[in-house]
C-alpha cells in the first residue's frame, strides 16, 4: 500500500550558490571521458522474477503524479509495498539525501533528482549505475536534452520523468481584469509588468529573489552562450551580448520594484499564484502539473501561452528544469528500484504523468498527433 509521508525538510539557503556551483558541475562533469571507469555491462537480473518476489521501497520525490504511479505499480506487483516520501522539494530535498548518504543511514531507493544538480551526485560516486540493469538500451528513447543530462561516460545515472521546454504561464483572470494584453515580447512583458503593478500595487507579473536556473535559461534564449569548454577547460563571459541584453532587462525589473521578493516554492509563493498577486510564472511546461497540485484555488484562472521573445516575431523557446528519477548507490533494493523507476519513465506510468500534468520526456509522447488532456473539470491550466 502507497504511503504518503511530508518530512520535515531544512530551511533553504542559498539557493542561487547552490544553482550556480551545480550547473558548474554540470559543465564539467560534460568533460569526462568515455574511456573513464563509469558504465557497467547489464547484469543478467530477471527483474519479472524481482517484481515476483517484491520487497518495500522508500521513494522520496515532491512530483504529485507518482502517487497515483505508486499505486497503480503496487497494483500490478501485489507483494511490492511502495512508501512515498516528500523529504522537501529540490535543494531541501537533496540536503536531507546527502546527509542521509553521509550517515549511511535511512537512505531511500529512489530519488527525485533535477538535471541540473545529478552531476554533485554522480561526482560524489553516490548514485547507481542503471546501466548494470540494461538502462544503456533506453538510448533514443527520450530526447537528447533529458538523456544527455542523466548520463555519464558510459554510465546511466538516473531516468528522466519530464522535459522543460519552456512558456508563459499567466493568470488570465488577473490579465482580463486590468485589460493587460498578454504578452509576446520581453519588451511588452516590462511593460505588462509596470502597468500590473500601477493597476494594483500589491500585484506583480512575477516573483523573484534571485534564480540562476531562470537566469540561464533566458540567457541562452537571447543568445547568450557565457560558459564555455575546451578539453578540461571551462571560461565563463558574462560580457556577451546575450548575457547583457538578458541582465539588462531582468535588472529593469528588479530595480523598479515590479517583480514580488519572494522565494519559489516557499509557502507565500504558492498562495501568490493562488490568490493572483503572483500574475505569471516562465517556466518549463512541466510547471501545468504543479499548478493543478499545489494551487487549488487557482482552478480555472491559469492559462499558457508562448513565452515572450527577444526580438519580435521570433519562436525561439528554451529549456528550464526537469527531473529524473536516481537510485541511491546505498539502497539494498536496486532492482526493485529500477524496475519502479523504469515503469514510471518508459512503462505504463508515463501516460498516468502525463493525464496529471507531466510533461514527458519520451520521444514516442512528443512526436504522437497529441499529448492526453487531463480529464479534470477543475484543471488550474487552460491551453
Amino acid at each position: 500500500m502507497t504511503r504518503t509521508i511530508q518530512k520535515r525538510a531544512p530551511h533553504r539557503r542559498g539557493a542561487v550558490a547552490a544553482a550556480v556551483l551545480a550547473s558548474t558541475a554540470l559543465v564539467l562533469a560534460g568533460c569526462g571521458s568515455g574511456d573513464d571507469d563509469g558504465g557497467q555491462q547489464a547484469a543478467d537480473v530477471d527483474l519479472d522474477a524481482v517484481l515476483e518476489e517484491g520487497g518495500e521501497l522508500t521513494v522520496w520525490a515532491w512530483d504529485p503524479t507518482l502517487e497515483t504511479v505508486a499505486e497503480d505499480f503496487e497494483e500490478l506487483h501485489e507483494n511490492v509495498d511502495i512508501e512515498l516520501v516528500k523529504a522537501g522539494t529540490g535543494e531541501d530535498q537533496y540536503t536531507a539525501l546527502q546527509n542521509a548518504m553521509a550517515a549511511g543511514d535511512g537512505v531511500p531507493d529512489v530519488a527525485q533528482v533535477e538535471y541540473y544538480a545529478l552531476p554533485q551526485f554522480v561526482l560524489a560516486e553516490s548514485l547507481a549505475d542503471l546501466s548494470q540493469f540494461g538502462a544503456a538500451e533506453l538510448d533514443g528513447t527520450f530526447t537528447t536534452g533529458p538523456w544527455t543530462a542523466v548520463t555519464q561516460g558510459d554510465g546511466v545515472f538516473a531516468l528522466p520523468t519530464d522535459s522543460g521546454p519552456m512558456a508563459l504561464f499567466y493568470n488570465k483572470k488577473v490579465f482580463e481584469k486590468h485589460d493587460i494584453e498578454v504578452p509576446t515580447t520581453w519588451e511588452e512583458y516590462v511593460q505588462a509588468a509596470r502597468d500590473l503593478h500601477e493597476a494594483d500595487p500589491n500585484t506583480y507579473i512575477t516573483a523573484d529573489t534571485g534564480d540562476a536556473g531562470l537566469a540561464t535559461s533566458l540567457i541562452w534564449q537571447a543568445g547568450g552562450r557565457p560558459f564555455q569548454v575546451d578539453g578540461t577547460s571551462v571560461t565563463v563571459d558574462f560580457s556577451e551580448e546575450g548575457t547583457q541584453e538578458y541582465a539588462e532587462m531582468w535588472n529593469t525589473l528588479v530595480k523598479d520594484e515590479l517583480v514580488a521578493p519572494i522565494t519559489a516554492w516557499s509557502d507565500e509563493w504558492y498562495q501568490g499564484l493562488a490568490d493572483g498577486t503572483i500574475a505569471s510564472l516562465t517556466t518549463g511546461a512541466w510547471m501545468r502539473g504543479n499548478l493543478e497540485s499545489s494551487v487549488p484555488d487557482g482552478a480555472g484562472d491559469w492559462a499558457v501561452a508562448p513565452m515572450p521573445q527577444w526580438s519580435e516575431g521570433e519562436q525561439v523557446t528554451a529549456e528550464n528544469g526537469g527531473s529524473s528519477l536516481a537510485i541511491p548507490a546505498g539502497s539494498k533494493n536496486q532492482a526493485l528500484a529500477y524496475a519502479f523507476i523504469e515503469y514510471a519513465t518508459v512503462g505504463d506510468g508515463v501516460p498516468t504523468r502525463i493525464e496529471q500534468g507531466a510533461f514527458p520526456a519520451t520521444v514516442a509522447e512528443l512526436q504522437g498527433d497529441e499529448l492526453p488532456a487531463r480529464s479534470s473539470t477543475t484543471s488550474a491550466v487552460s491551453r
